[in-house]
């Protein structure tokens, strides 16, 4: 059941002038309006819950950058990843995004899981947020559940500090999956691929330990699983 929603103070203080307060709500405005274009362009769905708005969107597995040792790796999504699931939370009063959280998701069809992780924040040119590559059976649909703890970082203002202190649930049942993968050919330079999340949490167990020790993705360590069959393996479906 999704959190009933809240709403987070919003006033002046010692800390914060009207005006300060006004500036906030215009940097909140400006993710309100990307999240409000991902929604019309691929599908995302929001829901208020605690102190949070809460959006979901999934689009083609697809890779990115990871520094290593002081040097930007490409990590291509791994041949099994079909879905890339995205979780934007925004703070209810002022709809800026929120930083430092801890994210989970869980999808399930008929009950059954599908996949379990919990979600790092992934820097996007247009939308920051929570994400990863996942393994699905299918375009579903699922139903997502996403869990946000309450953060251990520090608030600031005698007033409006106090916000996000209790854990919130969201729902978003029947949600249709994109089913795909995103290449990039020409990203340089190339490392072992993106992890893939699924039922089991995050990144196919002791694969994905093996891969984190491969520099480039020729390394034997970096190879997805396969079945005897050479395909690669999808998981417990």
């Amino acid at each position: 059941m999704t959190t009933p929603s809240a709403q987070p103070p919003m006033r002046a203080s010692n800390e914060a002038t009207e005006e300060q307060l006004a500036v906030a709500r215009r940097q909140g405005q400006a993710y309100t309006n990307a999240v409000r274009a991902m929604a019309e362009e691929e599908g995302a769905v929001s829901r208020r819950a605690g102190d949070y708005l809460v959006a979901f969107v999934n689009e083609e597995a697809e890779g990115m950058y990871e520094l290593s040792d002081g040097e930007l790796f490409w990590r291509e999504a791994a041949p099994e990843a079909n879905v890339h699931l995205e979780v934007a939370v925004a703070d209810a009063a002022d709809g800026r995004f929120v930083p430092g959280l801890d994210v989970q998701i869980a999808v399930s069809r008929d009950g059954r899981p599908v996949v379990a992780a919990g979600l790092p924040f992934l820097w996007h040119p247009f939308l920051h947020h929570y994400g990863g590559n996942a393994a699905v059976p299918g375009p579903g649909p699922y139903d997502v559940t996403v869990r946000i703890a309450p953060p251990e970082f520090m608030r600031h203002d005698p007033v409006n500090g106090r916000r996000y202190a209790a854990p919130v649930e969201v729902r978003f049942d029947q949600v249709t999956f994109a089913n795909g993968r995103k290449t990039s050919p020409d990203a340089r330079p190339r490392g072992t691929d993106a992890p893939t999340i699924d039922a089991d949490g995050a990144g196919r167990g002791d694969w994905t330990d093996r891969a984190a020790t491969a520099r480039t993705s020729d390394d034997p360590r970096a190879r997805t699983p396969h079945d005897a069959a050479g395909v690669p393996s999808t998981g417990p479906w």
